[in-house]
């Protein structure tokens, strides 16, 4: 009772706050009072709460209102089996689901050679996809892990940047050595990094080659243009799995370049092993605070788009 009501009562009040039936506490019991939706509805979190305990998972306020959310909403997924998918367990941590989308992204890498991941920052895109491509790492499925990034962000030209080519390229990859750090022990990663078994490069590096028994996971892909995307997709080699992560609203490319990301959702939409999954600012896994931003300029760009409508429409980068 102590772990599901959490410290102090922390998650009880969560539970007070979020859920329409009243809760009282004496002792090893919980009663519930309101109407048979609202005690149905406390009743299925409750349970999934219980479950998620039984599994040796711990809970915090912040699960507490995933399971909430999750069990409130109309898909039949039982918040407890999101939430304890265990995809890679490292250092004493392990990586999982923290969204009901976010399995359903996990699941389709499983479950497709070309999986598309698309939504705002926070939402867990890329992470997700370098766990999977750490675990089939590990379970021998691939041979090697290619990370590739487009070396273009924030309208700023490598160039004009001091230092070397490794010196101007290296912060554009920093991202991605970063969560290779926290899924990776510190000794065996520059191991693997070093002998090719990780390579992590520009996406100008991919060109002329063909990546057989890898797990490849392009990020940022909406900063590719379409003759860059469709040199990426068909790289693809035999005993191969290809990831692309991209947030479409933060396209950095010059005027007049389209992204690349995009043109694919209509291109290879309905194409047989591809699939296309979306996140939303629902599955932002950050500060509280990021969903909430996310969430206010979504809403800012549906009120320009609906003061442009009357002036004809807009160009798409």
């Amino acid at each position: 009772m102590v772990r599901l009501l959490g410290p102090r009562d922390a998650f009880l009040r969560v539970l007070e706050r979020d859920l329409d039936a009243d809760l009282h506490v004496r002792g090893n019991e919980i009663t519930l009072t309101g109407s048979t939706a609202e005690i149905a509805a406390a009743v299925e979190v409750l349970t999934e709460l219980i479950t998620i305990l039984r599994t040796g998972q711990g809970l915090t306020a912040e699960t507490v209102e995933r399971v909430i959310a999750m069990s409130l909403s109309a898909d039949d997924t039982h918040a407890a089996e999101v939430l304890t998918q265990n995809i890679l367990s490292t250092r004493g941590k392990t990586i999982r689901p923290k969204t009901l989308n976010q399995k359903r992204y996990v699941d389709a890498i499983d479950s497709h050679t070309v999986t598309f991941g698309i939504g705002p920052a926070g939402t867990g895109k890329t992470y997700l996809a370098m766990a999977k491509a750490v675990q089939a790492l590990q379970a021998k499925q691939v041979t090697r892990i290619i990370l590739t990034r487009p070396a273009i962000e924030a309208g700023e030209r490598l160039g004009f940047l001091p230092g070397t080519l490794n010196d101007k390229i290296d912060p554009y990859l920093r991202p991605l050595y970063d969560a290779l750090h926290d899924m990776l022990d510190a000794e065996s990663l520059p191991k693997l990094l070093t002998g090719g078994v990780i390579e992590v490069a520009p996406l100008a590096y991919m060109r002329g080659r063909t990546l057989n028994d890898a797990f490849i996971v392009l990020d940022e892909a909406q900063n590719t243009s379409m003759e860059q995307m469709k040199m990426f997709l068909t790289r693809l080699g035999f005993g191969s799995k290809i990831v692309v992560t991209g947030d479409i609203t933060q396209v950095d490319l010059p005027g007049g370049v389209r992204s690349g990301l995009r043109a694919v959702q209509e291109i290879l939409d309905g194409v047989e092993d591809i699939a296309f999954c979306t996140l939303t600012n629902r599955d932002v896994v950050r500060h509280k605070l990021v969903g909430r931003i996310v969430a206010a300029y979504d809403r800012y760009d549906s009120t320009l788009a609906e003061t442009f409508s009357g002036r004809g429409t807009r160009g798409q980068r």
